[in-house]
């Protein structure tokens, strides 16, 4: 695996080398290196959480907020995890060479449209170390070199898993420059990665609306944002009431601090009475600040609810805190959620098949959930195998970005002598 030794144009243009390697890599062999990756990762768990600890003490020490120290952290069952992902990645059908339409014009001519990888696709994420691993694993597979650039909150963890990756690289025998980890460089270094034309054929940014201004700032070459998640549940005047506190709680409380997190609840005006003072109960007790609109805050339960401010409707908290609200009908939720939300991941609580058909075909986001928690918005859990982040963007890709995602298409156009008249 290369390293940052060398300049961002050098490892830029080793990848670009590396690219077209990949592009024609059997998979098989592919697959073997994402095997290999796998045991390397669960037989250095220890190594890992060693390096991983040390960022952890060094983040805190530099006063990161809570939600960044959960990103940041890795567990035993995490690295689990990312080996778990990677073996799925390798089980997954290689989408390079795929094809999409095949079809024969009345001259002879026989065109087919095939899935090709993008070519250099360059990561940029804040804190996440796993994505080290999810990245490199997902555009190895779908035949993209990947230039890495992570966090400095994360160098050390993001060192010794770019190690395993490089190791992997090795024993297959694909290029070393398949995989680059740009490290100890500053946002200079952002902006020289955002203007290799010609070389990367993608940026994908992983973190917060600061990272995504930046890159806006600067970027010459493609970017796909994989943006914030402001996700909202919303309980219909018909829900079972006891799944739609299920429902809210998990989408709120599981992991507060990632962006398929809820951060707004609507209730209709018909169940509030009943479903609010319990749920705001409960939700207090998980340690989540609550603030509210007038009507929610008429039904509070064992506390006050504090008043919510339009800052808060748009607000994605990375935390433990949530805004309530209280909503007339269907089509009131609908509106405030397309105008409040981000367009990353909003659920609806309802018995009825017509209310669910109405807010999932009205409601502008990347994933859209009929009762079930907004939690399952990412790749592992869609059986991707894992992802590079969650595009709220429409061109050229929407929701979870796996292997698919990174590929674009070509025509195969074979003939038998034919010329244009």
């Amino acid at each position: 695996m290369a390293t940052a030794t060398r300049s961002v144009h050098e490892v830029c243009v080793a990848a670009k080398a590396a690219s077209h390697l990949l592009a024609r890599a059997e998979r098989a062999v592919k697959d073997a290196s994402l095997r290999d990756l796998a045991d390397r990762l669960e037989a250095s768990a220890g190594e890992i959480l060693d390096a991983n600890a040390a960022d952890v003490e060094a983040g805190r020490e530099e006063g990161l907020t809570e939600a960044l120290i959960d990103r940041l952290t890795l567990t035993e069952a995490r690295v689990a995890e990312m080996a778990k992902g990677v073996r799925e990645i390798a089980e997954l059908e290689d989408p390079v060479g795929e094809i999409a339409e095949d079809w024969t014009l009345p001259n002879g001519l026989r065109v087919q449209k095939q899935r090709a990888p993008l070519g250099v696709v360059g990561i940029v994420y804040e804190a996440r170390p796993n994505v080290t691993i999810d990245a490199a694993a997902l555009c190895l597979k779908s035949g993209n070199a990947v230039v890495l650039r992570g966090s400095s909150a994360a160098e050390t963890s993001n060192g010794v898993l770019a190690a395993l990756v490089g190791a992997s690289l090795a024993q297959a025998g694909l290029p070393e420059a398949s995989v680059s980890l740009l490290s100890g460089g500053g946002r200079e270094q952002l902006g020289e990665l955002a203007t290799q034309e010609g070389l990367v054929d993608l940026i994908i940014p992983r973190g917060g609306e600061g990272l995504k201004m930046a890159l806006k700032a600067v970027a010459k070459v493609p970017v796909m944002y994989a943006a914030a998640g402001n996700c909202h549940v919303y309980v219909h005047e018909d829900a079972d009431l006891e799944m739609a506190a299920r429902i809210a709680y998990n989408a709120k409380v599981q992991r507060p601090g990632v962006c398929n997190a809820a951060e707004t609840l609507l209730v209709h005006e018909s169940v509030a009475a009943e479903l609010l003072p319990g749920l705001l109960d409960e939700l207090r007790s998980a340690g989540v600040e609550l603030v509210g609109d007038e009507r929610v805050r008429e039904h509070p339960g064992a506390a006050p609810v504090g008043e919510a401010t339009e800052e808060d409707w748009v607000t994605e908290y990375h935390g433990l805190k949530m805004a309530v609200g209280v909503v007339d009908s269907l089509e009131q939720a609908i509106e405030h959620v397309n105008r409040h939300g981000t367009g990353h991941s909003d659920a609806i609580v309802t018995a009825s098949d017509e209310a669910a058909e109405e807010f999932t075909d009205s409601v502008d986001s990347a994933a859209v959930y009929v009762n079930a928690s907004t939690r399952f918005t990412d790749g592992y859990e869609f059986g991707m195998g894992a992802e590079i982040g969650n595009s709220t963007q429409k061109l050229h890709a929407r929701g979870p970005i796996g292997l698919r995602e990174l590929t674009s298409t070509k025509y195969v156009v074979r003939g038998s002598g034919q010329i244009r008249e």
